[in-house]
């Protein structure tokens, strides 16, 4: 094939391409984007979860936090979440934000405190947290470490862009330090390395 007839082709594959949604990414894979390449509509998606009366029970209580949060008391946002562990309801917070001076306060951080301090433990493996809203990088950062085996969400990032930026951070983190919104440089790496090599030999070290 000449140069020309490659760039021709290549040319008409962009041309015809349309977006996939980010949460579809992974899932539609290799074939999903060639359909889309090919305009299909065949976009492979992720599999319908099939959720129980207790999924929705929970669900419900994570909005009502939510709203007594954002619309009733004005603690901050509106915003909660709810975690549970073997049918049991180990948090049920809200956003507390403002009530607490606190941009940490996330009604799922608050959770994720909450659920932690009860139990006894930095840990949650084989809990779900319910979510009035999908997580912002902090709080799904938070789950992660707190080893939450499920998260369940209402709304999406896109249903209150105007209002909270939560989307705009996780694009903010995909770019080279020096063009963050947050200035961040480094200082005496080898200090904090030596305190490294300590930690490292110690034989209790901390670990979580």
């Amino acid at each position: 094939m000449s140069k020309a007839n490659e760039r021709d082709t290549l040319d008409a594959l962009f041309s015809a391409a349309r977006s996939i949604d980010r949460r579809h990414f992974l899932a539609a894979g290799a074939g999903g984007i060639v359909a889309a390449s090919a305009g299909s509509d065949a976009i492979a998606k992720p599999a319908a979860e099939t959720f129980t009366d207790d999924d929705r029970k929970y669900m419900a209580l994570a909005i009502e936090q939510m709203r007594k949060a954002g619309v009733v008391e004005r603690t901050g946002g509106a915003f909660g979440a709810v975690i549970v562990r073997n049918g049991e309801v180990l948090s049920s917070t809200g956003n507390s934000v403002l009530r607490d001076n606190d941009p940490s306060a996330h009604a799922e951080v608050n959770a994720i405190r909450a659920a932690c301090k009860k139990v006894g433990a930095p840990n949650l493996k084989g809990a779900t947290m319910y979510t009035s809203c999908e997580c912002c990088p902090m709080c799904y950062a938070t789950a992660y470490w707190a080893r939450l085996d499920r998260i369940v969400y209402a709304a999406s990032w896109t249903d209150y862009a105007d209002l909270f930026d939560d989307q705009n951070i996780g694009t903010d983190m995909k770019l080279p330090y020096a063009k963050r919104k947050v200035k961040t440089v480094q200082l005496m790496r080898g200090d904090a390395q030596k305190v490294w090599q300590e930690f490292r030999k110690l034989p209790d070290r901390a670990k979580y």
